[in-house]
């Protein structure tokens, strides 16, 4: 089985089912389920993240494609949507990065765990309680 995104005409995913695997050539998946439900379809790897396969096989389109994600043409690949104006868009991975890397102390003087989130007002990490 495969997994295929359907995409409106800002190329943002409205819907992902689970289809033919494109080794059965009886059709081309991606056209056929696109002119059943009308909209532009592209199939999206299950196994792919951060343009990695999981399984260590071929990655495909960089990353599994979620509703609201963005199908960018030039680089044939889906990114998560962007949560903050500061957060730039990595074209290998088609993930978004901060501008600040991630606090590397997890834990305080207890080893209890600390955690993080980001405040994008002041453009930094803060301590979650």
């Amino acid at each position: 089985m495969a997994h295929y995104a359907f995409l409106d005409s800002n190329n943002i995913v409205t819907n992902v089912i689970v289809g033919h695997d494109e080794s059965n050539t009886q059709h081309n998946w991606e056209t056929y389920y696109g002119n059943i439900i009308g909209q532009t379809c592209k199939r999206t790897s299950y196994n792919t993240s951060a343009g990695i396969h999981l399984n260590e096989g071929t990655p495909f389109r960089k990353n599994y494609a979620g509703i609201g994600y963005k199908y960018h043409p030039s680089h044939d690949g889906f990114s998560p949507p962007k949560f903050y104006a500061s957060w730039t868009l990595n074209t290998t991975t088609l993930l978004w990065y901060c501008p600040v890397d991630y606090p590397t102390n997890v834990e305080d003087s207890d080893g209890n765990p600390i955690f993080y989130s980001w405040n994008e007002a002041n453009q930094e990490w803060d301590i979650t309680s």
